[in-house]
Formats: C-alpha cells, sequence, structure tokens
C-alpha cells in the first residue's frame, strides 16, 4: 500500500525534528564545555573577615547640606535623605538640616560642620545641570574637590550626594523616578561611613598604649646594659 504525500511530510518531519533535537543537545554541550574556565584560571576562594560599617544610625549625629538651587532637584533628595537617616534609626533631633544658595557653597559649610566635631558624617546633596558654557566643567570640579578635601583634613566622612546632569530629565531620573534616589544612597554611604570610622578608631592603638610602650632605642639599650 502506497504512502500518502501526508505520510511521508509527518515522517520527514518527525525526523528533522530528532535530528534538531539531537544537534541542540549537542550545541548544549559544547557550549558549556567552553564556558567553563579551567580551575588554573579560576580565582581562589579567599576567606577573609572585612571590617565593615554597619547600617545602623542609633546614637549617632548627622548634618545634611542642601543646595537651594535646583530646589525641584534637591528637595526630593533631602527628603529621601532624611528618610534613608530615619531607617536607619537615626532620631529627628540628631539631623541638623544647613541650606546653602548653590552647590558651590556646599563644601565650605561642609567643612565649617565638620571642624565642629558634633557629626559623625556629612551628607552633602546638590543639582548641577550642563549649560551652553563651560561654567558647568568649572563647578562640578570645585565642588568635587572641596568636599573631598574637607572629609579628608578633618577625618569625618562626607557622602557625596551633589548630581551631575546633562539634563533635567537625567536629574528627575536619579531624583526618585527611574535610577533610585540619589540622596537616600547618600543616607546609606554616610551611616555605614561613620560606623566603619568608629570600628576603624577601635583597632587603632591608644595614646596611652603608645606613650606606655618604650621606644627601640631604649630597648637596645637595656639589651646592652643586661
Amino acid at each position: 500500500m502506497l504512502r500518502s504525500s501526508r505520510d511521508d511530510k509527518s515522517l520527514l518531519a518527525n525526523s528533522c525534528g530528532s535530528q534538531f533535537l539531537q544537534f541542540s543537545r549537542r550545541h548544549r554541550v559544547t557550549q558549556k564545555k567552553n564556558t567553563e574556565i579551567p580551575a588554573s584560571d579560576r580565582l581562589p576562594q579567599i576567606k577573609v573577615k572585612a571590617l565593615e560599617g554597619k547600617l545602623s544610625g542609633a546614637g549617632k549625629r548627622f548634618a545634611i547640606v542642601v543646595a537651594r538651587f535646583n530646589s525641584f532637584i534637591t528637595e526630593r533628595l533631602f527628603q529621601s535623605a532624611f528618610d534613608g537617616l530615619a531607617r536607619c534609626g537615626t532620631k529627628r533631633k540628631d539631623i541638623d538640616l544647613v541650606r546653602v544658595p548653590g552647590s558651590f557653597e556646599i563644601p565650605s559649610a561642609a567643612r565649617a560642620l565638620a571642624e565642629t566635631k558634633k557629626y559623625d558624617a556629612i551628607i552633602c546633596l546638590g543639582c548641577l545641570l550642563r549649560g551652553d558654557t563651560a561654567h558647568y566643567d568649572v563647578i562640578v570640579n570645585e565642588v568635587t574637590r572641596g568636599i573631598g578635601q574637607s572629609a579628608q583634613e578633618t577625618g569625618v566622612p562626607h557622602a557625596f550626594g551633589v548630581l551631575t546632569c546633562d539634563t533635567l530629565e537625567q536629574a528627575i531620573d536619579r531624583a526618585g523616578l527611574k535610577m533610585g534616589n540619589k540622596g537616600f544612597e547618600a543616607a546609606l554611604a554616610a551611616v555605614e561611613m561613620a560606623n566603619l570610622k568608629k570600628a576603624v578608631s577601635r583597632q587603632a592603638p591608644s595614646k596611652k598604649t603608645l606613650m606606655s610602650r618604650p621606644s627601640g632605642l631604649s630597648q637596645s639599650r637595656r639589651r646592652k646594659k643586661h
């Protein structure tokens, strides 16, 4: 009995399907072999205890410096930063708000606050939008340098929450729309760095222990006498 053309098509489809399955299985195996990293090239799994700061703001004081310029953005940064500190356990009375005219004045205010030694960290919030002149590049460089220099010279952690965007849409995205909120991220960074500084200071030898330790010269002299 002769097979119909329909039966021939079904047999052809079944044979093609089985061949395709075999090919796909082989391809997966070879792809898996190619993607596997050789044992000699793998990084060793080293378990080292890291010194990290906890996200706990209880008992710590923070200052938030907010620029008035582009307040449409900076107010949203401030609200989110305040919320971040509150979520970490910081009390309202331990959060001080300082307003400055623009982002250029943030480093000066942050340094004055840090030099009081009343705060565990300073949060700097502002917004800079690129214009048609080189004014934007000058301000961005000065603000970044000033905040970093203040943190290094005073020893008080500074959280950088100044937006540097080309357009207003980019700033809106970073103030709570698509890219999260940089004010919230700056608050968490401030809390973590404040705790990290405290943890590091605990490990450092105190002045009393350093004064009590005999110097290398006196030790050598004692050895010669004996």
